[in-house]
């Protein structure tokens, strides 16, 4: 993959009135969507991009849904239009879309009005591969194996702490706005619990404490399947639980996701604590050192490194290029 895959990006002009939505971003990306926008910022800057469409193995077009969605000249109801109007002046302008469909054509989005923007454009859904945080298979638009999961991830500066299970006294830990009847379910059964730390509000100890304070972390549906919480845990050494149906795991094409996290119905939240207590300290200590191995995937750098997640998005994207070149 490393040296043979090629993407040609779709270009626009210097003076296009939204250069700000095609652009890599000009700062260094934070907060809950930076995955998208660190992509594309190190992407431009990749060996893997060339200049000449007919190398290429795929076609990326670069523009960015967290920027439509807070652009006053778009917002949220004129993202679906922007991509109609983006599409049918590529297919126009350009050979390529038009060869597959825009089969061999990708896009990546982070911010969870991405999920409807390609409502009006059903090529793109039923052909393009998506590469998307709201990675779901109760979404319709979503198709697992065509279409990646992008992590959601909070970046972060120097090395992970490098803590052992020694350190974590609680069982379990969750925090986060009850946006979700599956978080519902969750404080109902386990607020007053004195081993599953279950939160809601601001807390009143550091985030990063009881993280780092705890041997299960909960990844628990909100309005999304996703959030950064599973990168929060790996981050900080602590197994991630995802309570989340129907999520097609980030690199879930990659990594066996057995090997270092837990999995449990959003059915069995009143069976957490059993659930929990019957991982032996054997299998425990498997899981967390699986997590300190794959905690690697899911980090961003603004210079990529070798098996971080920029290099594992191409990876998903090179077992999905197509394997018949098409000639013009």
């Amino acid at each position: 993959m490393n040296r043979s895959i090629r993407i040609y990006i779709y270009p626009h002009r210097r003076d296009d009135p939204f250069r700000n939505v095609l652009a890599p971003v000009d700062f260094e990306p934070g907060g809950n969507y930076a995955s998208e926008s660190y992509f594309k910022k190190v992407l431009l800057k990749s060996h893997f991009i060339t200049k000449d469409p007919l190398r290429a193995d795929l076609f990326y077009m670069p523009f960015s849904i967290a920027r439509l969605r807070h652009d006053q000249r778009v917002g949220v109801g004129g993202i679906q239009d922007f991509i109609k109007d983006y599409i049918y002046n590529i297919s126009h302008e350009y050979p390529y879309w038009n060869r597959t469909g825009g089969a061999d054509h990708f896009y990546a989005a982070c911010h969870s009005v991405g999920r409807s923007a390609m409502n009006k454009v059903d090529m793109v859904r039923w052909n393009a591969i998506q590469v998307v945080c709201s990675s779901s298979y109760f979404i319709s638009g979503y198709i697992a194996h065509k279409d990646a999961s992008l992590p959601q991830i909070w970046p972060r500066h120097g090395d992970p702490p490098n803590l052992t299970s020694l350190k974590r006294k609680k069982l379990a830990f969750f925090a986060g706005g009850v946006n979700s009847p599956v978080r519902e379910k969750l404080l109902q059964a386990w607020s007053n619990d004195t081993e599953i730390f279950a939160h809601h509000g601001r807390l009143k100890t550091p985030y990063a404490d009881e993280l780092l304070g705890s041997k299960f972390c909960l990844h628990v549906k909100g309005y999304e399947v996703n959030t950064a919480r599973i990168a929060d845990s790996l981050y900080y050494g602590c197994i991630p639980v995802i309570i989340a149906n129907h999520y097609d795991l980030p690199f879930t094409d990659v990594l066996n996701w057995k090997t270092f996290s837990i999995v449990v119905a959003t059915l069995d939240i009143p069976l957490l604590k059993r659930i929990l207590k019957e991982v032996e300290q054997e299998q425990f200590l498997t899981l967390q050192e699986n997590v300190m191995k794959v905690r690697r995937h899911f980090q961003w750098h603004l210079s990529p490194v070798d098996y971080d997640a920029f290099y594992m998005v191409m990876y998903e994207l090179w077992l999905r290029r197509s394997s018949v070149r098409i000639p013009f």
